[in-house]
């Protein structure tokens, strides 16, 4: 059996939903069970940290988001091994890398939990994603609100990776064998920039949405109401690092997937009826 941390999270979500859809015995953990609506496959589960082992009994792998555990990732991962479970795939970051800034605090999370899972004796796969498309969704308020969506760094580029597709490379890290050990960046098949999502987003929705740029100074909570406060000032100095740099770009989706990595636009295209009020 493989459990899920994050279950109800955007790439937790799509992850069930692959498995169960393939009929593999999947355990969902979430905080909140009742309003998890997952599907009726996968065993829905209450991640409850006080009893780490009971979360593991008949689990031999485990999909695991960098939060889950918090401080208690250690012993997350010594009850999971205690459990039986032998191999852990890891939502990391792109930010994990050689020569990064490692007082960077998104650094720091991430490459912590790396090296616990390191530590732990366990089989390890690291996927280390760069921007997320479903970022985008920090735009809805606007989007439903008007034709105007105000962001920072309008010329900012990413090659934002659509969530199905780190679901997609998961679920064969998983299942398939050879990946124990391995490190996957991934990203979306092209650059674009925060101007150019948001157009796409209109084109999604049949609309044209205009990009205005605030000064980063005034960017505040309301424009990034799905990033926790804490790391918001380390967020924007990420986004400033994009302005004039081109995104790695790979093809790690279609070598593991052997399908190639969605664009934006497809991703805006699947979440159009996210956008409208």
């Amino acid at each position: 059996m493989i459990a899920v941390t994050g279950a109800t999270g955007n790439v937790g979500r799509a992850l069930v939903e692959r498995l169960a859809a393939d009929g593999r015995p999947v355990r969902a953990l979430t905080r909140d069970p009742e309003r998890a609506a997952l599907p009726d496959g996968a065993e829905t589960v209450r991640f409850d940290l006080d009893d780490p082992a009971a979360l593991f009994t008949g689990v031999d792998k485990l999909f695991l988001y960098v939060q889950a555990g918090g401080e208690h990732l250690a012993a997350l991962l010594a009850a999971a091994r205690g459990a039986g479970v032998r191999h852990v795939v890891l939502l990391s970051s792109a930010i994990v890398q050689e020569g990064a800034d490692e007082s960077h605090p998104i650094y720091v999370m991430h490459a912590t939990a790396e090296q616990q899972i390191r530590d732990s004796g366990l089989a390890w796969t690291f996927l280390r994603p760069g921007a997320f498309a479903v970022n985008a969704l920090q735009w809805v308020p606007q989007v439903r609100a008007g034709d105007t969506v105000r962001g920072v760094f309008a010329d900012a580029r990413s090659a934002p990776i659509h969530e199905d597709d780190i679901a997609a490379v998961a679920e064969r890290a998983l299942l398939d064998d050879g990946h124990e050990g391995a490190v996957h960046r991934l990203s979306g098949p092209r650059a674009v920039s925060n101007a150019e999502q948001v157009a796409a987003i209109g084109r999604a929705l049949g609309r044209d949405l205009d990009f205005t740029e605030v000064p980063v100074e005034q960017a505040g909570p309301e424009l990034f109401p799905y990033v926790p406060p804490h790391l918001l000032q380390g967020l924007l100095k990420t986004f400033e690092a994009m302005i004039g740099a081109e995104p790695e770009i790979t093809d790690t989706v279609e070598k593991v997937t052997g399908v190639p990595a969605r664009t934006f636009d497809r991703w805006a295209e699947d979440h159009a009826a996210d956008f409208r009020s």
